[in-house]
């Protein structure tokens, strides 16, 4: 997707253009996480914290929140992506509200 502008308010707020929020998955009230690397902002969405369990005689990761069902379509979309592009995918932007 090619680069778009836009603006910092006075309150510091940045508008993310609808079409940047559907190709990443964000919605209103989505948690994200903004890093600054080499000068540059990488914004995207938060990831999920984990807990491991013990199942019976196994440990399972247990997500600390609730997190919508995974799909089999949902990875095979995701490995679609990734196979055509090598691009980075978040598979949490991937997951319906």
């Amino acid at each position: 997707m090619d680069a778009m502008r836009t603006t910092i308010d006075s309150a510091g707020r940045v508008v993310i253009p609808k079409a940047l929020r559907d190709a990443a998955g964000l919605h209103g009230g989505a948690a994200v996480e903004i890093e600054l690397r080499d000068g540059v902002l990488e914004l995207g969405p938060a990831p999920v914290d984990w807990r491991l369990e013990q199942r019976g005689r196994r440990p399972a990761a247990v997500p600390a929140e609730a997190v919508p069902q995974l799909t089999a379509e949902m990875v095979r979309d995701v490995l679609e992506q990734v196979r055509r592009g090598g691009e980075r995918v978040a598979l949490v932007s991937s997951l319906p509200e």
